[in-house]
């Protein structure tokens, strides 16, 4: 399978996520709330079934499944990423996300088809924008190369992958390449979805915290490109 190939991702064999695991299915159960999982289901728009944890509580459960545990080699990530999301609670998807963000440093390249994965199964704003943000954006950052697959992904018809290129430089500051950030703003300008839309917005304004008049001065030119959602989330802290 190439990088930006839609193929199934094997789960590989990994000690340290059957263990994770088994600690994991134990220890989430025991905390369930019935009634907070329906409320959090409600509010996800039924996208998954929940447990019913509260962030806080998920946390400090998350840190006893994973203490005295080894630091993750790719295999592991990879196993403990696809087998959290083989389960339906989505609390298990964001103890997956969660274990990505603090060791992405320990992935190459090669997992960018596990995020990709990871990003259209399930797919909501609640998974999605971490891992475009912590995992995707980070994967770049160490390996520029990488553009080349965000070019890619900003034309996928799929709306999560091309969000994910929109958003994938929010972390980059002034690492940030603004040519491919508005050149990737004007491709997708005239999608009709929201979430397409404020992504756009959300890209530009957080870059307009490193380079607000570049900001100001792309929207100066393309400004009737784009919805007044857009706009008004990439001028919300500068000002027109």
């Amino acid at each position: 399978m190439t990088v930006t190939g839609t193929g199934p991702v094997a789960v590989p064999d990994s000690a340290l996520a059957d263990a994770l695991l088994a600690r994991l299915t134990d220890v989430y159960p025991g905390a369930a709330d019935p009634e907070r999982a329906a409320a959090m289901r409600a509010y996800m728009k039924d996208v998954a079934p929940f447990l019913g944890l509260p962030t806080p509580l998920r946390r400090t459960l998350s840190r006893a499944v994973t203490a005295g545990t080894a630091r993750p080699a790719e295999p592991d990530l990879t196993a403990v990423a696809l087998r959290c999301w083989e389960l339906p609670e989505r609390e298990y998807h964001y103890f997956a996300v969660d274990y990505l963000r603090r060791y992405v440093s320990r992935c190459s390249s090669d997992f960018l088809p596990v995020a990709r994965h990871l990003i259209v199964t399930v797919p909501w704003w609640d998974t999605v924008d971490l891992l475009a943000a912590h995992v995707v954006g980070a994967l770049v950052a160490a390996d520029p190369a990488l553009g080349a697959e965000m070019d890619a992904w900003i034309a996928d018809d799929d709306l999560w992958i091309a969000r994910t290129a929109l958003l994938h430089q929010l972390r980059h500051k002034d690492r940030t390449d603004p040519e491919r950030l508005f050149a990737y703003c004007l491709r997708r300008s005239g999608h009709p979805d929201f979430f397409i839309r404020k992504a756009i917005g959300w890209a530009l304004r957080e870059y307009a915290k490193t380079d607000p008049d570049a900001v100001r001065a792309f929207l100066t030119h393309e400004r009737a490109r784009f919805a007044p959602l857009t706009v008004r989330e990439a001028l919300r802290n500068i000002g027109t």
